[in-house]
């Protein structure tokens, strides 16, 4: 078998057999197929796209690049998430420890951010000691004696993931959906939980832009888990506006905090919530009560055992920022519109974010929210609060929100629902 044959088929909207991609998958892995070749298979996919069988045998072949975890030895029922990212997205953070202290194991393998969106190891690295890498052996450890752990995959899960994520984020095909929905699902997969609850953004500050979009691309992943069988269900959430009131990673560790000591955001509680209650149901416990597990303190007792394990300290003070400069409210109204894109491209340039992989962050910098979209606003009363500790970034971060907000009157806005829809197995 050769690449230009399969690149061929996919160009004249053929479907790839079997074996054409078995093929390139390990070829490509191996280096024995070169990037421009797998450049022009990416686009050819990106514009004729996949069919389901295609798709699911795409995914096996990118799990089979590398190892698959076995989490049957844990004494408890494991349960995955993963969000397709937005803008302040804390929502791991506080939701790992709340399903573990409702008798789950949460096995929890991120990322980190690049561009607008935010990374959750990038959030808890902000934490004084702090560490994402873990051996597998380490990580079993902590699950067995805490119930959750957050930390970096290993280079052994799906390698030929990495490769091609790597080449489709400079040859413009990250948009291809049978691209992100195998890269997703090959990841998760391979860490082999036994279910999956996945929540899909749609809007300014998400991948996908609409909600049919999202809709498309959760029902190709529920298909995908279901195909490999993992129990895999989605919730469609809205990301036209930034999730809590902080988007920068100390700042939303601290959020974090409060919604785990009772506290917090309404939007931030009311998805960490229903989350929980997925990932429960997904792992047999349908009964827990995860709102309690916050009420009562068991969710932050979870959190500062879980941030020990790794080396943190879950009681020494976050990092602040240097600089911080104020916006203000240009009138008096209701606040109708607040963009979630423009607020993450804003903590971006403020440092909270990184262009490349290998970019240092700020672990202070991002974007303070005093108010969000349905508030009263008062001219000149504070409306956001820029944090970095590079002051000439003032400037070009204040610039990512021009046109960003509007003031108006009750009459001006409608509420977005923040939970847009499921898409079960």
């Amino acid at each position: 078998m050769d690449a230009i044959s399969v690149i061929r088929a996919k160009r004249d909207r053929h479907p790839l057999t079997e074996d054409q991609i078995d093929w390139i998958i390990d070829a490509y892995t191996a280096g024995t197929v070169a990037d421009e070749q797998m450049s022009a298979l990416a686009m050819a996919i990106f514009l004729n796209g996949m069919s389901r069988a295609e798709i699911a045998r795409w995914t096996a072949a990118m799990i089979g690049s590398g190892e698959r975890m076995d989490f049957s030895s844990l004494p408890r029922p494991t349960a995955d998430k993963h969000s397709t990212g937005g803008v302040g997205d804390k929502i791991t953070l506080p939701l790992a420890p709340l399903v573990a202290a409702c008798g789950a194991a949460v096995p929890q393998l991120s990322g980190r951010g690049l561009g607008h969106t935010g990374g959750t190891l990038d959030k808890l690295e902000a934490i004084p000691g702090w560490q994402a890498a873990l051996s597998n052996a380490r990580m079993m450890d902590v699950l067995r004696e805490v119930g959750s752990v957050i930390c970096a995959a290993g280079d052994g899960l799906a390698p030929a993931d990495k490769r091609l994520y790597a080449l489709r984020d400079v040859t413009g095909t990250v948009e291809a959906l049978p691209l992100i929905a195998s890269s997703i699902m090959s990841k998760k997969i391979a860490e082999g939980t036994d279910s999956l609850v996945l929540d899909v953004k749609a809007g300014s500050g998400a991948f996908m832009k609409t909600a049919e979009d999202a809709r498309e691309l959760a029902t190709t992943m529920v298909e995908l888990g279901a195909d490999h069988g993992v129990r895999t269900v989605a919730l469609l959430t809205d990301m036209s506006t930034p999730l809590g009131r902080t988007a920068g990673n100390a700042l939303e560790v601290r959020e974090s905090v409060e919604v785990l000591a009772g506290g917090g955001p309404s939007d931030v509680v009311e998805l960490t919530l229903a989350l929980a209650r997925e990932m429960l149901a997904g792992a047999g416990l349908p009964d827990a009560d995860p709102a309690r597990a916050l009420a009562d303190g068991r969710a932050m007792d979870v959190w500062r055992r879980m941030i020990t394990a790794q080396g943190g300290d879950p009681d020494a003070p976050l990092p602040t920022a240097r600089e911080q400069h104020v916006l203000t409210a240009p009138s008096s109204g209701v606040l109708t519109r607040l963009d979630a894109y423009a607020v993450g491209l804003c903590a971006w340039r403020l440092g909270a974010g990184r262009a490349r992989k290998e970019d240092p962050v700020q672990p202070g910098a991002g974007v303070e929210l005093h108010a969000k979209p349905g508030d009263l606003v008062v001219e000149g009363a504070p409306l956001l609060t820029l944090h970095t500790d590079t002051p000439n970034a003032l400037g070009y971060a204040e610039a990512a929100l021009e046109g960003a907000y509007e003031v108006g009157t009750a009459d001006d806005f409608t509420a977005t629902p923040l939970l847009l829809g499921r898409v079960g197995a």
